[in-house]
């Protein structure tokens, strides 16, 4: 490859990933403040609830992306790379910034969940043709020997955009008080999106349509049905179905459960202070970031086979034991108490004449630094204590906990081996999928598994595994924080056994 075609090609990923890393950036910013939204836009009686309420709206952005890839593949296919990812990125855009213009649910009820699920489901959409987009992009200015490692930086967009998420959501809180956050500073990170997204616009408006793409069409090699040409044709639904069983299904739970379940896993289940675990989360992502692309170029050696299912099969054996030891590291059974810091205040909250609240605020300190905030509300009527759905007391209890140094870089290391995970099965992936298909339906054939592998099976990987790990405390279970990652280790082991049989180490069909 010639200096220029190099300097042309960077030209090509900077512009690609930035408009993808702004999607991403978009589509995590309402899994980053899920929490908080819980809070905005379901009842609020029912906490729990509400939050698996949210975990299953997010999840809905993820199911409806392959009914995207299979639009806007289409139209890539058919009219070109450049101007599809561009509405891609526009539609992606306007979605986000109006979440965080809809009133909360105690200003128009149940209208605010139903508007967030319609935005969400236009923002599944739009990132359904966004990446196959970029990837095929890129990779179609790569040279053939190289694919691995170019497209590489395409696939960092998606941490990329979780981690400057987090930033943007650490920098808002920092600029104003937890009551402000909370009452309307979590709005700025999604009207925020749309300054990126229209610099973004006129940097993608200055780009040539893929060489390759522009050529095929020339000569008259394009498709005019790249649905049924993609699907209806047994040899190439052959390859469809193997990128998904035997590569992308695996990909897409490793992905989220070294990143997305992880972070939730320390707000939700270890109650960490929410803060500190974006700050923990982002310095993860900054060690592992690089890696994207040292396997990226290392799957140009030696093969993306080998590299993906090693990550697969490193997540199946070590999930287990990484989440043990982080549920340890915050386990205040297992720390000692300093008895004499221990405080107990209590406060009464009058909601109208026949309802109240006495709210009993504890705070604890343990000798590794630890330190425990435990708020209990009882809810009265009447002078009563209220019941739930159950006929139990109705007694809601907030526990955050605040960790030393000591135990926070412990967690960094953790997640840190997870994003390693993440990095091998990612990395290559991209390169390995534009392969697989010939140009004239390659936007659409690689963009369908892509995203029923990372959008179905991955993007439901929160709500799952939280509702496994929500069930099998209620049950009693001694271990139940690890009852969520049965889904993420059988869905990959699942996927590399038919990878390991199926796919050939050096499968590269290199149709360009």
């Amino acid at each position: 490859m010639s200096n220029k075609s190099t300097k042309g090609i960077w030209k090509v990923i900077s512009a690609s990933s930035l408009g993808t890393m702004i999607e991403w950036y978009d589509f995590y910013i309402f899994g980053s403040l899920a929490v908080v939204l819980s809070t905005k836009f379901f009842p609020s009686d029912n906490p729990t609830a509400a939050f698996l309420s949210t975990l299953a709206t997010f999840a809905a952005g993820f199911v409806v992306r392959p009914f995207g890839a299979l639009f806007f593949g289409r139209l890539g296919d058919l009219i070109g790379r450049k101007y599809t990812f561009m509405v891609t990125l526009l539609l992606m855009g306007g979605a986000t910034f109006l979440i965080g213009c809809i009133p909360s649910y105690e200003t128009i009820g149940f209208l605010a969940p139903l508007l967030v699920l319609l935005l969400r489901l236009l923002q599944g959409l739009a990132l359904g043709g966004e990446y196959g987009g970029a990837a095929t992009y890129v990779a179609e200015h790569a040279p053939k020997n190289e694919k691995g490692y170019w497209t590489s930086w395409i696939q960092t967009t998606a941490t990329v955009g979780l981690f400057v998420s987090l930033m943007v959501i650490l920098i808002t809180k920092g600029a104003m008080s937890k009551e402000a956050f909370d009452e309307w500073g979590w709005r700025v990170p999604f009207w925020v999106s749309i300054i990126m997204v229209i610099v973004s616009y006129f940097i993608r408006k200055g780009m040539h349509e893929s060489p390759v793409f522009a050529k095929a069409k020339a000569e008259g090699k394009t498709t005019t049905n790249p649905l049924k040409e993609s699907f209806g044709n047994k040899f190439n639904l052959k390859f469809v179905l193997l990128a998904l069983f035997g590569a992308t299904m695996g990909q897409g739970v490793v992905w989220y459960t070294g990143q997305f379940y992880a972070m939730s896993f320390m707000k939700t289940v270890q109650s960490i202070e929410s803060s500190q675990v974006d700050t923990l989360l982002g310095i993860a992502l900054i060690f592992g970031t690089p890696f994207f692309v040292f396997f990226g170029w290392l799957s140009d050696k030696i093969g993306r086979k080998t590299i993906m299912m090693a990550g697969m099969l490193f997540a199946i054996l070590l999930y287990r034991p990484i989440y043990r030891a982080m549920y340890n590291t915050t386990d205040v059974a297992l720390k000692t108490e300093i008895i004499a810091d221990t405080k107990v205040v209590p406060s009464i909250k009058e909601i109208d004449a026949t309802k109240s609240d006495s709210i009993y605020t504890t705070t604890k300190m343990y000798t590794d630094g630890t330190a425990l905030e435990e708020i209990k509300t009882k809810h009265f009527e009447n002078g009563t204590l209220m019941k739930d759905d159950k006929g139990k007391d109705k007694i809601e209890t907030k526990i955050t906990k605040t960790i030393p140094n000591s135990v926070r870089w412990m967690l960094v290391f953790l997640v840190f081996i997870q994003v390693i995970f993440v990095t091998m099965v990612y990395g290559p992936i991209a390169a390995f999928l534009v392969e697989m298909f010939p140009v004239k339906i390659r936007y659409t054939s690689m963009s369908l598994p892509y995203h029923v592998g990372n959008g179905i099976f991955g993007g439901l990987l929160p709500a799952i595994s939280t509702y496994f790990v929500t069930t099998a405390k209620d049950a009693g279970d001694v271990e139940f924080y690890l009852e969520g990652l049965w889904y993420p280790i059988g869905i990959a082991a699942v996927c590399f056994v038919i990878g390991m049989i199926y796919i050939d180490r050096k499968i590269n069909t290199l149709h360009d």
